[in-house]
């Protein structure tokens, strides 16, 4: 629900009070996983073609950003209106793999996303 709505939003994912980190596009292929060791909650975690934060367990430390070589990692408020797909993608991560892989491959395919491994 939004706060102070009685109309039911399934669908919304609101995250009241804290912002969470999201990961976009640019991680789609490339999931360096420099993120995922210096994250001190272990919230980060990989799929098929993409690494995920989960929203639940996210601290909000920001200690992923600056480690992603592709900056790919954006505090969800800050997140550029083109990637806003992977806010549902890294909320998807309660609904499980497939649902996240899912997710992923039809962005990636409607995207046309081919990016290139980082050297």
């Amino acid at each position: 629900r939004l706060e102070g709505s009685t109309d039911a939003a399934p669908d919304a994912f609101i995250k009241v009070g804290a912002v969470t980190y999201i990961i976009a596009e640019p991680c789609i292929d490339i999931k360096d996983r420099s993120c995922v060791d210096v994250c001190p909650v272990d919230c980060i975690h990989e799929f098929d073609r993409i690494l995920v934060i989960d929203p639940e367990e996210c601290i909000d430390c920001g200690a992923c950003e600056p480690e992603c070589p592709v900056e790919a990692i954006f505090p969800e408020d800050a997140l550029p209106d083109k990637w806003n797909a992977f806010v549902e993608i890294n909320y998807a991560y309660g609904k499980g793999a497939d649902v996240v892989n899912q997710l992923t491959e039809k962005y990636a395919v409607d995207n046309d996303v081919h990016n290139e491994p980082v050297e």
